[in-house]
């Protein structure tokens, strides 16, 4: 393994001669508060990366054939009236109620998707991955903090409830990479997202019933406001309407092995709950 920093060239740049594929994830995470030395460190992280890759590859005698590069499906407008997709779908980010915290998270994704196609590779195909969240079972992820407030009987509607959100299993992810590194026709912006968003109110129920629990507390968009504070993140993640769906994997003819919530939801329990029981035969073993 050889490491970078995402800011200068270096021996790592050799890696990517004659390669296949390269896939840049690089991004500082975005759960947290959006002070002014975090959001620098959020857009410098995404767009400087970016631009670097744009140059060396470039240079090389022998790029990768397609470039796979990390986006996000907050890049278009709170939608709560309908889907947004590739071809259609309104970016976002001169709504009128938008709060700055929304706006900021748009520049970014406009900024980042500009440094990403501002080069064209002819011997490189290029693909933005528009990615909803992603749910594993994987502990500390986004499935993790969703799974704690059903389990605390903290899982009923938050804000209004209305809004939507925009999903995807960690095995549809995986399987999208693939089928995009393997289909050559596919380039330009990709949504990598469940095709069926729901309602946040409906996202909630479904995940409690996956976890056998009825009840859960609402929690009124004040309320989403201080819990965004105390947790040192930002309620954005939360409150905007991402209604966004995956018209250009369907229509090449990706499969989803997880298209709905519910199922979706009921396979990540299982896998997080035969994962913790393995975890506590290991300690117990450890005795």
């Amino acid at each position: 393994m050889i490491a970078w920093d995402g800011v200068s060239p270096g021996n790592w740049a050799a890696e990517l001669e004659r390669s296949d594929v390269c896939i840049n994830l690089t991004g500082r995470s975005v759960d947290c508060r959006y002070t002014e030395h975090n959001r620098q460190a959020i857009y410098q992280s995404r767009v400087q990366s970016t631009g670097l890759l744009n140059r060396v590859i470039a240079a090389l005698s022998h790029p990768p054939r397609v470039w796979l590069n990390a986006s996000t499906a907050t890049i278009y407008r709170h939608a709560l009236d309908r889907d947004m997709d590739e071809i259609t779908g309104e970016i976002g980010g001169n709504e009128a109620a938008a709060a700055d915290t929304w706006k900021f998270s748009i520049d970014v994704a406009t900024a980042w998707e500009a440094a990403f196609f501002a080069d064209s590779m002819p011997r490189t195909r290029k693909v933005a991955l528009r990615s909803a969240m992603t749910f594993s079972s994987d502990r500390g992820g986004v499935f993790d903090v969703f799974s704690r407030l059903v389990r605390f009987g903290l899982g009923g509607a938050q804000g209004p409830g209305t809004q939507y959100v925009s999903w995807i299993h960690a095995a549809d992810f995986i399987r999208a990479v693939e089928f995009l590194i393997a289909d050559d026709e596919l380039s330009g912006p990709v949504n990598l997202a469940s095709p069926n968003p729901v309602p946040n109110s409906e996202f909630m129920r479904t995940l409690r019933e996956a976890w056998g629990i009825r009840p859960g507390l609402p929690a009124k968009p004040w309320m989403v406001e201080i819990g965004a504070l105390l947790l040192r993140t930002e309620s954005e993640l939360i409150l905007k309407s991402r209604r966004v769906v995956p018209r250009r994997l369907l229509e090449a003819g990706f499969r989803f092995l997880f298209p709905v919530w519910q199922d979706a939801a009921r396979d990540l329990d299982g896998a997080r709950l035969r994962a913790d029981d393995r975890g506590e035969d290991d300690q117990e073993q450890d005795r």
